[in-house]
Order: C-alpha cells, then structure tokens, then sequence
C-alpha cells in the first residue's frame, strides 16, 4: 500500500507543467506515467496537439519533450490501497516549489484533476507569474467525462504547449 512517485520529466525550457496527484498501481507496475490502457491522458494530449496517438512509452516521453510540457505528481509517497484518488493517505509532496524555481520557463500549472490541486494548495502557495489551471481527470474512475468533454475541457493546454 506504500506507493512512490517517478522522477519527473521535465523538457528543455518546459513552458507548462501538468501535474497528476500520484501513479495508479498500473502505471507503477509498468514505470510509466499513465500506464493504464483507459486513461485517456496521452489519447487527449496527442488529439490536442494534433500529432499521432504515441502508442510506446519512448514516443510518448518525446511528445512532452517537443511540446515544452513538463510531468510530475504532487505526491512523492503515500499510502494508497489501490488505484483510487480518494484512498491517498499520509502523503509527502514532491519538491514542486523547487522545480518551478529551477524552471522559470514555466507559466502554467495544470493539475490533471482535482485531487491534484487539493494535494498542490495543501502544501504550496501559488506563484506569483503563474497561471493555475484545474482540468478534469483523464482517469477512468472519471466517466462523467467522455472524450469529447475531456478534450473541450483540455483545449487550454493546446493554446499553452509551444512547440519547438
């Protein structure tokens, strides 16, 4: 029940960080963030930036790396029986303060769910010069969501995401 986050991927002069609250048990079986076959993450992601769904985890690594899209988790460990966001217990953050002093490229924070904000505005204070953004859960625990919800919804990070 003990989980920990990855490492972060964070692209040269990432422009926009999406943060998730903390890997499912798929994606930490697999060591990939958005690992689960349902989560519509990368799905969403690539239709936005109008580019092939990345169907291996490499591919998906360089879409964030030739879009300036920074990824991480709010969470660093916790406990966590499952998958659920709701069952996320005693957890540590990750050092998101400190990445977003190293990376003063980034103007923007989208959590990938609400979850992911609470767990943010627990333990950080919002920067001054950046722009916060709450998007809907790409997770299939999300059904009120369909796709085409999800990708009017995620259209800001189309109109964040510089390319190259």
């Amino acid at each position: 029940m003990f989980k920990k986050s990855f490492a972060p991927i964070i692209p040269e002069k990432s422009k926009l960080l999406i943060l998730g609250s903390l890997p499912g048990d798929k994606s930490l079986q697999e060591s990939q963030y958005y690992a689960h076959p349902q989560n519509r993450f990368w799905k969403i992601l690539a239709i936005l930036l109008s580019v092939p769904i990345p169907m291996d985890y490499t591919s998906r690594v360089n879409l964030l790396h030739e879009h300036h899209i920074a990824l991480w988790d709010v969470c660093e460990v916790a406990i966590r029986k499952g998958s659920m966001d709701t069952d996320i217990l005693a957890e540590s953050p990750n050092k998101i303060d400190r990445l977003l002093q190293d990376n003063p490229d980034i103007k923007s924070v989208c959590f990938n769910g609400q979850k992911a904000q609470k767990l943010f505005d627990k333990y950080f204070k919002r920067t001054a010069g950046i722009q916060y953004i709450t998007l809907p859960s790409t997770s299939p625990a999300n059904a009120s969501f369909n796709q085409e919800r999800l990708l009017g919804a995620w259209e800001v990070v189309r109109k964040m995401a510089s390319t190259a």
